[in-house]
């Protein structure tokens, strides 16, 4: 059985950093694309960043610059270094996977909590 596990979240004044990581286990293949989205209380979800098998990466224009995702090689393994986080930061952080299983497969994790005290 395919499972995503998010580490890494917690409590931190505003300005400081925090990193992110996101572990998927039980499958044999390389996610396609490995992301991480947020979601804040009242608000839907939305996408922060991704990176694909090729290397690429993208961010949405609200974390540009201070959000950094990145991959462990080969692995399924993948990390979002924040920094310089803001009060607006606040939320549960999700990680998805694509194609674990098969090609458009999507994973989630259960999300961990960032809170970012002003």
């Amino acid at each position: 059985q395919v499972r995503l596990v998010e580490s890494g979240g917690g409590l931190v004044q505003a300005g400081g950093s925090l990193r992110l990581s996101c572990a998927a286990s039980g499958s044999s293949f390389r996610a396609n694309t490995m992301a991480w989205y947020r979601q804040a209380p009242g608000k839907q979800r939305e996408l922060v960043a991704t990176t694909t098998v090729f290397g690429t990466t993208d961010y949405a224009d609200a974390v540009k610059g201070r959000f950094t995702i990145s991959r462990d090689g080969a692995k399924n393994t993948v990390h979002l270094q924040i920094n310089s986080l803001k009060p607006e930061d606040t939320a549960v952080y999700y990680c998805n996977a694509e194609g674990l299983t098969y090609s458009g497969s999507e994973h989630w994790g259960p999300g961990t909590q960032v809170t970012v005290s002003s």
